[in-house]
C-alpha cells in the first residue's frame, strides 16, 4: 500500500524547529520548496548557531553558518529565519528551551510544526544529543503554546496569544513509521539539493561527506517508492486536533 500525500490544503503556515544550521537541508527542505512555491508560508527556528560544528573558533563558525543558513533558506523560498543562542553541542531540554519555542509558535501561529525526533537510536545510528533535546522540547512547546497559563508572561507582557497547532510532522523513512509523503519530483528536489549545497564550508569540514547532488536524490527516490512517485519526502504526521485513536475505536465497537 502506498503512503498518502500530506493534506497540504489543510495548512497555510509551517514552522520548522531544528537544533542546528543544516538540519532542515537533509531532505526536508525539498518539501519546503514545494510548499513555498504554492504560497504556503514557512519559517525556520534554529535553536543554536551551530558554533561547535567546525574546527574554526566558535564565533567565526557561528557567523559563517548563519550566512550559509540564510543562503539555504533563500534557495527554498524561506524568508523568516530566527536563530537563537542556546549552546551548540550541549543543548539542554528544559523550561528555557520550551519557553523560547513556545514564544515562536505563539508569534508565528503555524498550522504545522516540523520537529525532530527524540529517540536515542535511529536507522542511521545513535542520534545526536541536541537533536533529541530539540525534538522533545518542540513536542512539549506545542502543548505549552495553547495553554494561556503556561508562560503567561508572553501573553500578559509580550502581548502574544495562545495558539493551537493542527499538525506535528517528524521526518519518516520507508518502513519506519512514516504515515504521509510529499512529492518533491523535479524543481522542489533541485532546490532542496541547492539548499544543502549552500552549506559549502560546513560540508567541506566533514571528512568524506558525499556531494548533496548524489545522496539527496538517492534518499528521496527510496522514499518516492513508498508513495508511488519518483521522489518524495516522508513524514510521521500527527493530527493534534483529531480525537485519540483509542476513543475513535471505542465509539466504533
Amino acid at each position: 500500500m502506498t503512503l498518502p500525500a500530506l493534506p497540504e490544503e489543510s495548512f497555510q503556515r509551517v514552522l520548522c524547529v531544528v537544533a542546528h544550521p543544516d538540519d532542515m537541508e537533509y531532505g526536508a527542505s525539498a518539501a519546503v520548496a514545494r510548499w513555498t512555491a504554492r504560497g504556503i508560508e514557512v519559517a525556520y527556528l534554529l535553536l543554536t548557531r551551530g558554533e561547535a560544528g567546525m574546527p574554526n573558533p566558535p564565533e567565526e563558525t557561528a557567523r559563517l553558518r548563519a550566512a550559509e543558513q540564510r543562503a539555504a533558506c533563500a534557495a527554498v523560498g524561506v524568508e523568516q529565519l530566527t536563530i537563537l543562542e542556546h549552546p551548540d553541542g550541549v543543548l539542554v531540554y528544559g523550561l528555557d528551551l520550551r519557553r523560547d519555542i513556545c514564544r515562536e509558535i505563539r508569534r508565528f501561529k503555524p498550522d504545522v510544526v516540523i520537529g525532530g525526533g527524540y529517540e536515542i537510536e535511529t536507522p542511521f545510528g545513535f542520534d545526536q544529543a541536541d537533536h533529541r533535546a530539540a525534538g522533545l522540547a518542540t513536542l512539549d512547546a506545542i502543548r505549552d503554546a495553547g495553554n494561556r497559563w503556561v508562560f503567561p508572561e508572553q501573553i500578559d507582557d509580550e502581548k502574544l496569544e495562545p495558539h493551537s497547532v493542527r499538525w506535528l510532522l517528524m521526518a519518516g523513512l520507508p518502513g519506519s513509521g512514516a504515515t504521509h509523503g510529499v512529492d518533491v519530483t523535479g524543481e522542489p528536489l533541485r532546490r532542496g539539493v541547492a539548499s544543502l549545497e549552500a552549506h559549502a564550508a560546513y560540508l567541506a569540514a566533514l571528512p568524506g561527506h558525499p556531494a548533496p547532488k548524489d545522496f539527496i536524490p538517492m534518499f528521496t527516490a527510496m522514499s518516492g517508492k513508498a508513495m508511488g512517485v519518483e521522489h518524495a519526502v516522508l513524514f510521521r504526521a500527527h493530527d493534534l486536533q483529531a480525537p485519540p485513536e483509542l476513543f475513535t475505536e471505542a465509539t466504533q465497537d
